[in-house]
């Protein structure tokens, strides 16, 4: 499960990568272009910060992981429909405790050397060691797994401590690293050892990277055929810290793509630039549970949600700009597509939110404040002050609307930091958040919404529904997507009974000039960039 990496992106955007969803994943075919194809073009991207090394096994953020992409593979990757297709390995097969992949035939890395079984075991191997402080570990694989290599089979063989119901997917999205790079990993710093489709062949720190294609690459995914028209020969990943002069160079061709997200995308949608957007869990409203504190009364969590146009509410925290999700997940990336949010969340009526806070005891008292027992009904509502002026505007119309039914609300705005200790590590008084999760499956929830609390457990909402950890069991017992229906009434106890509210997802964009592409496991996939004349 990912929670490691789950629970550090709690208060920020889900991070881009493994924990983040998308709208596309690419195959072996090019995409749609619109334009006529060219050969032999360079293709420029734009990141907004250094890579930092370029060790994919050491690779914490979503820019060293998009660098990385164009350098290394992994065993398998995802269709557009979030299906598992070929990678590395040719086939595969596995159980929640065990998986088996069978490499292709003919893979060589950078250098010229084989890819062989033993240097897939070996990767697996490492991050599985928590010893080494991989930061896949617990990402991918699963902290003591072990792989053992058949090289005369050709096959890789996992296996894990505890079951794992997306086994395949979770360990076959690991970046393999070939045998120099593991042996020496300063190699991988400013260099790469992979078998990806590019290589490495400039490194200007802080300013740009150049990176040549490999023309013997025949093992891109799914249906890869390596002669393709509009292949880039070159590739720059071109430091740009600046988001105005990102989107002025786009805009002139001297960068071919480049994620904007402030005002300056309204210039690159006006000139209907090709665009791909990447669809992550925002909006999410969570109660403290915690016995004695109103959350932990479910009555009080279905009046408060049905004080709220979530659909207003969304738009506000998104500037207009946002999706209505379906599910928790963002369901373009989860192999489960059920909609769960459908009939299950409460509708706004206003008047069914007083009536419900006056038979659960909630009185208005005369200045205003419902109270209960002599307690004020006062709620403490958390929000990240890192996400923006739309967080604050979000913050600022519930605590409009729920004092206009006779909440006293305390808005309190938190810095990363702050937000991990005071509600993901319970110390704090918090009553609601926002808390933007993003998962990619629906098993990295369970440790977030059942179980023990803090300090002992990730449960930081003290959330205990017995109908969800009924669906858990079922779904856990199967593997992979044999187990959705169960995964998705699961869902349904969370949201039938409020303990999570999620009510907009947020679409961030990546624009091109002169290419086309998509998006793959929350990334710009390489294997999908075409240019054009």
């Amino acid at each position: 499960m990912k929670t490691q990496g789950t629970i550090k992106a709690a208060l920020g955007v889900a991070t881009v990568g493994a924990l983040s969803l998308t709208m596309a994943a690419c195959s072996g075919s090019a995409p749609k272009t619109g334009g006529e194809l060219a050969n032999g073009k360079t293709f420029t991207m734009r990141l907004s910060v250094d890579p930092g090394s370029l060790d994919p096994l050491f690779a914490s953020n979503s820019i060293t992981q998009q660098a990385t992409k164009f350098l290394y593979d992994s065993l398998i990757n995802l269709d557009p429909d979030s299906k598992v297709v070929s990678g590395l390995a040719e086939s595969w097969e596995g159980t929640t405790t065990e998986a088996t992949f069978t490499l292709r035939k003919g893979v060589t890395c950078s250098d010229g050397t084989a890819l062989t079984p033993d240097i897939v075991a070996a990767n697996i191997n490492f991050v599985g060691d928590p010893g080494n402080n991989s930061t896949r570990t617990g990402v991918f694989v699963a902290p003591g797994a072990t792989a053992v290599a058949d090289n005369d089979k050709g096959t890789v063989t996992v296996t894990t401590v505890s079951p794992e119901p997306f086994l395949v997917r979770n360990v076959g999205s690991l970046p393999i690293v070939c045998a120099a790079g593991t042996k020496d990993r300063s190699l991988l710093a400013q260099g790469a050892d992979g078998t990806g489709m590019y290589t490495v062949a400039e490194v200007a720190a802080g300013d740009h990277y150049t990176l040549t294609r490999r023309k013997d690459y025949a093992w891109g995914p799914g249906d890869w055929k390596t002669e393709q028209e509009g292949l880039p020969d070159k590739v720059v990943l071109k430091v740009i810290s600046n988001e105005t002069t990102a989107a002025n160079l786009l805009l002139s061709g001297d960068v071919n793509a480049a994620t904007i997200v402030g005002p300056d995308k309204q210039r690159l949608e006006a000139k209907k630039s090709f665009q791909r957007d990447l669809v992550t869990a925002l909006g999410q409203i969570w109660f403290n549970q915690k016995p004695g504190l109103p959350g932990a009364d479910e009555n009080v969590r279905r009046a408060l949600t049905q004080a709220m146009k979530l659909d207003e509410l969304g738009q506000v925290m998104t500037s207009g700009s946002g999706k209505p999700p379906t599910s928790l997940i963002a369901p373009v990336l989860s192999p489960c597509k059920q909609d769960t949010l459908s009939g299950n969340l409460p509708q706004h009526d206003l008047e069914a939110a007083k009536n419900a806070l006056d038979t659960a005891g909630w009185k208005v008292g005369p200045n205003g404040v419902r109270s209960k027992d002599g307690a004020p009904l006062k709620i403490e509502f958390f929000y990240p002050s890192t996400m923006g002026p739309t967080f604050a505007a979000g913050a600022e119309l519930i605590k409009e609307v729920w004092s206009g039914i006779g909440v006293d609300v305390l808005l309190r705005p938190v810095t990363d930091a702050e937000g991990s200790s005071l509600i993901l590590g319970g110390e704090g008084g918090w009553h609601a958040a926002f808390v933007p999760i993003g998962v990619a499956l629906p098993n990295e929830l369970v440790p977030l919404v059942s179980g023990p609390t803090p300090p002992n457990g990730n449960n930081f909402a003290y959330i205990n529904n017995a109908g969800y950890l009924e669906n858990v069991q079922k779904a856990a017992a199967a593997t992979g997507e044999a187990g959705c229906e169960h995964w998705a009434a699961a869902e349904k106890q969370i949201i039938e009974h409020v303990d999570v509210v999620p009510f907009v997802n947020s679409a961030t964009p990546t624009f091109a000039e002169g290419a086309t592409f998509e998006l793959a496991d929350g990334q710009l996939a390489p294997s999908s960039v075409r240019m054009l004349r």
